[in-house]
Parts: structure tokens; sequence; C-alpha cells
């Protein structure tokens, strides 16, 4: 036998193996020593006819599935090897072989999954040419695929990972010394994931061709949207081969494949998702306080899987935008239409992970109940849309098929309540199989004949306590009690003896016994092979199911969506091609949700690519500055994933991509500080943004020195109104940066109101349009509760330290005033300029205007700024 363990255990040696040994899943060697450490069970070792003892250890068969879970939520293979031949008639060693290698990318077991979010497991190849990316929900049998090719292809790639937060990764990389494996340990470190080193001959193009004909029966790839040398080849021929390795079984409910590319959807970046806290907080981990809470009032985990994605992925097809904010505006419009639908809905079960079950051998009678009873109500909401005659909202009840066959044949053959266990009977409906009605009757029969026989007895012996039992061991038995034994019937052949009665047998229970058990015994057998038929049956219907379990849930989610937009106030956005951001009385969809008594302020936000392309926003912590600017970038996010959203009216010009720097977070893990984490994602918007993007940027430079960090947000700001274009709101401390407002058209101040009283600041939340000359910093300490000592000796040392700033400043002006003069006479005689012409121009006038006592440090400074300006030009 260990022999046979041996050899098995050779072909899995990245997995944990349980081994079947009767009653038992035993572990042995390394095996047993690291699960008992990581399970807490007893260690213990076995004599095998080695030099010494194998560690072993072992847990029940009927209670593996608790041990396998915690296991693999670790991160380990778990391999199942099963006995695959009957005992009684094996010749020798039993016949073992693993069945399936369970993994964290491969779960199926609904209990270990959450509802409403996707379990996914991605296949990575990375090329010099680029990368192949797939990725597939084993339990819902949806696979995607694409490649990303071109500039950026690391941080494309991190951000796809980091959007559908894979469980297991298995990749392989080609000239791994130049492409580097720093970049894979990387994605492990910082996603948190279990990722593997696969094997390389199952990426080659033509081995994974003809995994993903052979999956799909086609001739070529390109049916399903393959181009020639699409690195997404390569990466799903081999998620296809490790699935069919792994699981040991036909995979027919992956019967689709969706090939996208990065210009279909919104490409978020992990610190965008990050930011506007879309499914998740920043802190902790809660869905509570995101986006998704506030949206996610889908009746289905099938629906509550896909709101998910639509957050994640908004779209930038105006047309597909506006359909489905079509859908919303009928379904928020009929407060009657809507409950009803989500009465229906209420009633349907996981139809997608019920497939897969049916698909994977494991649904069980009571899955296929929760199949029927969902089916039953798909007829009630295509009738409740029977007069739709156009749009989305028609697309989705054409793809709802009724089902009635597959309800039908589970309602005629399914009891209504059916056993748990596939072995124990009680699970097919009488009328179903001629063969066993006559087994029930029997079995009927037999019991009516046992009570009749126990009567007798009682009658016969006058023992009035006398009874007929039946149990598993010793099968039927007439029960006396010890007080009672001396009236017992000679032809009575005693089987048992308890503590306070004897159990006997007569010729008569035994040839009962024998009709009531054989009968029985039959008829389990026989249920259990009508229902393994059944569920083959179905399994020819998975595509029929799967595609109304799609449109169910998509009709879930656009009523999700109006249904938060009924509870929420929310209205009707207009998506266009524009380049306008116009929203009135915009609100924070989380913020004002959790504010007490209606207190949210809400504020006006207009913002294009010409004259007000980049609003420069000051004033002081705790105003309102960020939560303005995010609820500015989810409102647009909201729009273009087809919602309503928090305002009296917004029109939104469609937004490619939507990028965020905001807050101060190191990376220690990768050995970056703070202000080098917020320099690398600055670097990826100016290196990504477009005209058509929208930039959130919150106090760039705040991580390193005064001067610095001023000079980088200067030159940032710059560069995003000459070179990039795009749309930004730019939140800041620096009010420096308010000066460029006379420099660039499409650079606007806006400002947070405040207003102060004696020593104390209150917040208002109005965004106006000006600038702040205060950060209120000592204000806000003293509201955060700091000792009032700190508090008083703060405000003399900012009084000293602005009084030598002005004092420093006033030096600066007048050094590089002689200075710019000086080389401004140099640059006219090289260019042979008449110097008298320059020294009367109007800059060089304004220069010899400034008071020192009279005109601020900044305003001189911006008149030096552009004297230098004009001396470039010369």
């Amino acid at each position: 036998m260990m022999q046979q363990y041996m050899e098995i255990k050779n072909q899995y040696k990245d997995a944990l193996m349980f081994f079947r040994l009767g009653d038992f899943y035993e572990l042995f060697f390394d095996d047993a020593e690291t699960a008992s450490r990581e399970l807490e069970i007893t260690l213990t070792a076995r004599d095998c006819g080695l030099e010494s003892k194998a560690p072993m250890c072992g847990v029940p068969y009927h209670a593996a599935n608790g041990y396998i879970d915690k296991l693999v939520s670790k991160g380990y293979k778990v391999a199942i090897c099963e006995q695959v031949e009957d005992p009684s008639v094996a010749k020798g060693i039993v016949k073992r072989d693993v069945v399936r290698v369970i993994t964290p990318g491969t779960l199926i077991d609904t209990n270990l999954l959450e509802d409403k979010k996707n379990n996914y497991l991605v296949s990575l190849y990375m090329s010099s040419l680029g990368c192949g990316f797939s990725y597939v929900d084993i339990s819902t049998g949806e696979l995607l695929s694409t490649e990303i090719v071109g500039t950026s292809i690391e941080q494309n790639l991190i951000d796809e990972i980091s959007k559908i937060e894979p469980n297991e990764l298995i990749y392989f990389v080609e000239e791994e010394d130049k492409i580097g494996t720093n970049f894979i340990e990387g994605i492990r470190k910082k996603l948190n994931i279990h990722i593997s080193k696969y094997d390389p001959w199952t990426f080659e193009e033509s081995y994974a061709m003809n995994q993903i004909k052979n999956q799909f029966n086609i001739l070529t790839v390109e049916s399903l949207g393959f181009s020639l040398n699409h690195l997404g080849i390569n990466a799903t021929g081999a998620l296809i081969h490790y699935l069919k390795s792994t699981q040991k079984r036909t995979l027919s409910h992956i019967n689709k494949i969706n090939i996208y590319t990065f210009t279909e959807k919104m490409v978020l970046d992990i610190s965008t998702r990050r930011n506007l806290e879309l499914t998740e907080t920043i802190r902790g981990k809660n869905k509570k306080g995101s986006l998704l809470w506030i949206l996610d009032k889908t009746q289905t985990a099938m629906g509550g899987r896909m709101i998910r994605k639509w957050i994640e992925e908004p779209l930038l097809n105006i047309q597909n935008i506006n359909r489905r904010l079509e859908a919303v505006a009928t379904l928020k419009n009929d407060i009657l239409l809507r409950c009803e639908l989500k009465e229906s809905l209420k009633q349907i079960y996981d139809l997608e992970r019920l497939s897969g079950k049916i698909a994977f051998g494991s649904a069980t009678p009571r899955d296929l109940v929760a199949l029927k009873k969902s089916v039953a109500f798909l007829p009630d909401i295509k009738k409740l849309f029977e007069n739709e005659n156009s749009g989305l909202l028609k697309e989705l009840l054409n793809n709802i098929d009724t089902l009635e066959d597959i309800q039908a044949l589970i309602e005629s053959s399914i009891l209504d309540e059916p056993s748990i266990s596939l072995k124990d009977g009680g699970i097919i409906k009488e009328g179903y199989n001629d063969e066993l009605d006559e087994l029930y009757v029997a079995a009927r029969e037999g019991k009516h004949w046992i009570a009749k026989l126990e009567q007798a007895e009682k009658d016969r012996t006058g023992i009035k306590s006398l009874k007929v039992g039946y149990n598993k061991i010793f099968g039927y038995y007439i029960e006396i009690t010890k007080s009672n034994l001396h009236l017992a019937p000679e032809n009575y052949i005693r089987k048992q003896t308890l503590a306070n009665c004897e159990r006997y047998i007569t010729p008569e229970l035994k040839e009962l016994e024998d009709k009531i058990l054989g009968a029985e015994e039959k008829s389990i057998a026989i249920e259990y092979e009508q229902f393994i038929e059944i569920r083959n049956m179905l399994l020819h219907e998975i595509e029929r199911i799967q595609r109304t379990a799609r449109a169910v849930a998509e009709l879930d989610v656009l009523y999700s969506f109006a249904e938060a937009a009924s509870e929420n106030n929310y209205v009707k956005p207009t998506v266009n091609s524009s380049e306008t951001i116009d929203i009135k009385e915009g609100r924070h969809p989380v913020v004002e949700k959790v504010l007490e008594n209606n207190m949210f302020i809400s504020n006006d936000t207009y913002i294009n690519t010409e004259d007000e392309q980049l609003l420069m926003i000051t004033g002081p912590n705790m105003a309102g500055k960020s939560t303005y600017m995010r609820q500015v970038a989810l409102i647009i996010l909201m729009a273009q994933i087809g919602s309503f959203v928090p305002a009296t009216s917004a029109t939104i010009g469609i937004t490619d991509r939507i990028f965020t720097r905001v807050g101060a977070n190191d990376d220690l893990s990768q050995g970056q500080s703070t202000f080098m984490v917020e320099m690398s994602e600055m670097a990826t918007i100016v290196n990504l943004a477009t005209k058509k993007s929208l930039l959130i940027v919150d106090e760039i430079g705040r991580g390193t020195s005064t001067f610095d960090g001023l000079s980088i947000a200067w030159s940032t700001a710059e560069y995003i109104c000459q070179s990039l274009g795009s749309r930004t709101l730019f939140s800041t401390h620096y009010h420096e940066l308010t000066k460029l407002s006379e420099t660039y058209r499409g650079i606007k101040n806006y400002k947070v109101l405040v207003k102060e009283d004696k020593e104390d600041v209150i917040f208002l939340h109005k965004v106006v349009k000006g600038n702040a000359d205060r950060s209120y910093g000592i204000q806000v300490a003293k509201l955060a509760g700091l000792p009032a000592a700190i508090i008083t000796r703060a405000s003399h040392i900012l009084s000293d330290l602005e009084r030598e700033s002005i004092q420093k400043e006033q030096y600066i002006i007048e050094s590089t005033a002689e200075n710019t003069l000086t080389a401004s006479t140099d640059v006219a005689n090289e260019k042979q300029l008449k110097l008298d012409d320059f020294i009367e121009s109007e800059i060089v006038k304004d220069l010899k205007k400034i008071n020192l006592l009279e005109t601020t440090p900044m305003d001189a400074l911006n008149i030096l700024y552009q004297l230098q300006k004009k001396v470039a030009e010369i």
C-alpha cells in the first residue's frame, strides 16, 4: 500500500495528498507534518516496512471538508486520493487514484465562497512581446481573456489583477532574467495572492491552441474572437489545461469566452480604486462605507457579483451607458413594477453556481429543488415586462428562458424535501419509476407487517411494553425489559443484552426483515442511479441556465440602481461626447449617507478642457476639499456604470480614465517611502492621462521639504495645463500656486469657505471661486484635541516664522531683481537688441514699482517670473 502511495504522491509533489484508507483520509511523511501543524491535529507514526516509522496523521472521511477548506484557505493544494474500485471485488490492494486537486482558485463548495463575490483563478503568460492574461471563476463558468502590449505593461497588469482580486495565479515568464521574477514576487507581496509557476510547455502556442479548440469544440480559435498571435491564447490554453489536470472531469459549464480589450471599459488603477473606496473602505477593508455599500440593493447572489464588476469597469460607450440609464429610469419611475420585481428576484437562487455544481457532478437533490423553485418565478418576471418593446430591458427579457421543461422534470422526479445524503434514499418521488414504486410499496407494507407483528406478540405474551425496533447494526429485534424476561416465549432467540433489557429475534421476524431490508437497499440503489441520470440530463441544459442567469443578474443590477436612486434622491445624468462636466448641487454618495439629519452641503462643479480646465482648490484641512473632489469622481463613475447620480442635474462628458493622487501612504514592503509612493502615483498619472481623463490631485508635494514640494506642485500643475489638457481638480496648501491663474487661462482658483469665530474656525464645506490665504492648521490641531500649551506655542512659532519668511522673501526679491536685470542685459547685448527698449518695457516698469513695504513677496516674485519669461523669449 505504501508503494502505491509513493507512486501516486510522486505525481502530485506540490499538493498535500489525502489518501483514503477505510473511513479516514491519511497523510504521510512531510504532508503529515505540515497538516498536523496547520490543522492542529495529532501527529503519529506508522511502521511501513521502512528503516524508520513514517510520520502520519488523518481526518475522518465524513468530516474532511472542513479540514480541506482550512488548508486551501492557507494557500495549500490538496489532492484527494480515493478508492476507485469496490474493495469487495478487488484482487490484492484496492486501486486508488487522485480524483481532484483542490486549490485556492478552484473552490466550488458554496459554503466556502462569498455569495456576492467571484473566486477567480488567473493564468499569466509574459514574453518580450507583452502579456497574455486569462481568468476564470470555475464555480460559475465565467472565462475572460485579454493581452497587454505596448507601454506600461506592468502597471496595467497590476491594475487588472487588483481589480478582479483572484485567489490564485499561475504563470510562466519567458526570458525570466530579462523580464524579472522580482515583478512576480512584487505582485505576490502587494496583492497577497497564491502564486505558482506552471509547466512552460502548457503555455506553448500550438499546445494552448489545441486545448482551446478541444474545450469549445471548434476548428479555429479565430471563431472565438482571438486574432493570430494573440497572447491571450497562450494564457487561456494553459488555464484550461490546469483546470482539467486538477479537476479530473469535463468542464462543460465553461462554454463561452469573453475576449476583451482595454478600450471597451474605463481602466481604474489600484490607487484610484483604493482612494475612491469603490468596493471596500481603505481602513478595515469593509464593504460598509464603500460605493458598493450604497448601490448594492441586489436580491440575488448573481446580481451581487455583477454589480461589483460594473462598479469596477465603467463603460466608455455612450450608447451602452444610455441603454442602462433608460432601463433604470423605467424601473425607478414605476414603484409597483419595482416592488413586484423585487419579490420575484428574492426567490431565485444562485443559478450560475447551481449550473457549476451540475457540471461538476456535485449537485445534490436539494440543489435541484432550489433550481426548480427558482425557475418557477421566471415566467412572473417576463410577464412584468410584457409591454416593454425596446431597449435593454426588452433584450434581457428575450434572453430569459423560462426553462419550463427543467422545472417539469425536477417536479416529477425529485421529492420537495429530499434527503441530504445521496446514499440514504428519500430522493425520488413515487410515480417516476415503476420498479421503484414496487419497492416503495414493499417497504411500506413491510412496516405495516412489523406493526402488526408487534401487536400480535404483545397479545401472545401479555407484555404491554414489548416493542419491535430496528438499528443499522443489528437489524430488526423484539425488545423486552428485564422485569418481563420471565414471560419471553421459548421460540425467542436472544440477539443482544443491554443494561435494562434483552433483544430477541424470531424466524418470522427474520423473514420479514429480509423482505423489508431487501426492498429498502434495492430502492436506495435505484434512487441513486435515477438521480445521477436526472442530473446528467440537466448537464445538457447548462448553457440555457447560464444564459438565463446572466440576464437575471443584469436585471437585478438595474433594479438595484433604480432602488438606490429612489431611496437616495438621485437623478438621471446626461452622458455625451463633450469635454464638459457640469454638476449642479452634487453630493458625495457615501458621506451624505453617514451624516445625520441631512447635514451634507452640496456643491456645484463646472470643468472643461478650455477656460475651466484645472480647478486650484485651497482651504484648511477638514474643510471638505478631499470629499468634494472624490464626489466629482464618484458622480462621473456612477454615470458611466449606468447609475443615477447624487445631484439635482449632471452633464458628463465621457471620461476615459479617472486618476487619483490622494493622501499619504508608504509601501515599506517595497522599500518605498511616503514621498516615493506619492511621486510614483503622480508619474503614473502624467504618463497615462489624456485630454478626456479626470485627474484628482490632492496635496502633492507635501511629503518633502516646503520648497521642494512647492516646486514639484507648481511644475506639475503647469505640465497638466500645458501638455496634458486633462480636466483636473487640484487641491493644495501651497497658496502660492493660486498665482498660476494669472498666467494660464485654464486654471481657476476655488476655495472652501470657513468662518472665523475669535480663535476658532467653523467649516462651511462650500466651494466657491477665489483663493484662501490661510490653512488654519493650528485651529484644526486645536479641534483635534492637542493640549493648549502646544497650541499656544505653535501660534507664537508661526508668527515668528511668517515674519522671518517675509524678510527672506524680500531679500530674494532684491537679489533676484539685480541678477535678473544683469542677465537680461547680457542677453540683449548678445542678441544685439536695444537695451533701452528692453528697460522701457512694461515688465521692467512694473519691477521698478515694487515697494518692499507695500508689495507682497509673492506679487513681487510673480513680476520677476514674468520678467524671466520675457528674457527667455528674447
